[in-house]
């Protein structure tokens, strides 16, 4: 197995996504030892966001982000709710790999995905309560939007691991991280 690992918290050792995407891969290699792992740093090393130049010209960061997603089996997606979406880092990510003719195609029957043998497993951090059916699900642009994107490439393998309401007190943060790490605990394997 091949699990492509991608971080984009800009909150570096204080994020909750960046310690719950660790476990997950941790988990994944505890399940499938022989697994290899890619790690890639969007807050870090940011990808150029799109431009007309890199319509045009892809750059070798590009083409690279592209590489690494085509080749994993599994990819592990640490992605905090910033202002109600994601981070401008994993758009920039998304922009560079979903592409037409190489992560989806157009036909006489309309889009189709190209990605649909890959497992994709969120780690989600949000500061409140955003969950479906709860007061605040219609604010929900983060992980809606992941999904939406991810179905649209083909994905249908998509599982969510999320803490909630990390910034509504300290009992709550602890309660939304531990409820999350046993839900990492409970991750199969894909072999």
């Amino acid at each position: 197995m091949k699990i492509l690992h991608l971080d984009s918290s800009i909150q570096a050792e204080q994020s909750v996504t960046r310690r719950l995407s660790a476990a997950i891969v941790e988990r994944l290699r505890k399940v499938s030892p022989q697994a290899v792992v890619t790690y890639r740093d969007l807050a870090a090393d940011p990808l150029p966001e799109l431009s007309p130049e890199q319509l045009r010209t892809p750059s070798t960061a590009r083409e690279s982000a592209l590489d690494e997603l085509l080749d994993a089996d599994t990819i592990v997606i640490g992605a905090p709710m910033y202002n109600f979406t994601i981070p401008s880092q994993l758009k920039a990510w998304l922009d560079a790999v979903v592409i037409a003719g190489r992560t989806f195609r157009y036909s006489e029957a309309g889009v189709e995905g190209l990605l649909g043998d890959k497992r994709v497993i969120i780690a989600s951090s949000r500061g409140g309560v955003y969950s479906p059916g709860g007061a605040m699900a219609a604010f929900d642009h983060q992980e809606a939007y992941l999904r939406n994107i991810l179905g649209f490439v083909g994905v249908r393998d998509v599982e969510v691991i999320r803490a909630e309401g990390v910034r509504m007190g300290e009992d709550a943060a602890h309660r939304a991280i531990t409820d999350a790490m046993a839900s990492v605990g409970q991750l199969r394997s894909v072999a």
